[in-house]
C-alpha cells in the first residue's frame, strides 16, 4: 500500500480531524500528550526544525548541531522539501519563525 493510501484511510482521516478540531494551543498540548510519547514528540518537533533550518538556509552541520539530528535524517528532509507533497513548506509559511513561539507558554 502506498503511503498516500495510507493517509486516506478511514482512522488516519479520524485523526486528521481529530486534530483539526482543536481550537487552542493548550488543547493540541492536553491531545498530543495523551496521543504520543516525549520521544515521539520531540521527534516530530526536531523534523520540523530540522525543515525549518533546511528552508533558511543552514549547513548540515549547524542543523546537526542545533537540533542533534542525523545527517541521514536531515537529507530526508531535505529530499521531501525538495520533492514532496509540499506539507513542510506549507506549514513553515503558516507559522512564520521560531521566535515569534518564544514566550507564548
Amino acid at each position: 500500500m502506498e503511503i498516500k493510501e495510507e493517509l486516506s484511510s478511514t482512522i488516519v482521516k479520524q485523526l486528521f480531524h481529530a486534530i483539526l478540531s482543536l481550537n487552542t494551543k493548550q488543547e493540541c498540548m492536553e491531545f498530543f500528550d495523551d496521543l504520543c510519547t516525549i520521544n515521539e514528540l520531540k521527534s516530530f518537533s526536531q523534523r520540523l526544525e530540522v525543515a525549518r533550518m533546511i528552508r533558511d538556509g543552514d549547513t548540515y552541520m549547524d542543523i546537526q548541531i542545533e537540533t542533534g539530528a542525523s545527517s541521514t535524517s536531515i537529507k530526508r528532509i531535505k529530499k521531501l522539501i525538495e520533492s514532496g507533497g509540499g506539507g513542510y513548506e506549507l506549514i513553515l509559511n503558516r507559522i512564520g519563525d521560531l521566535e515569534s513561539f518564544e514566550g507564548t507558554g
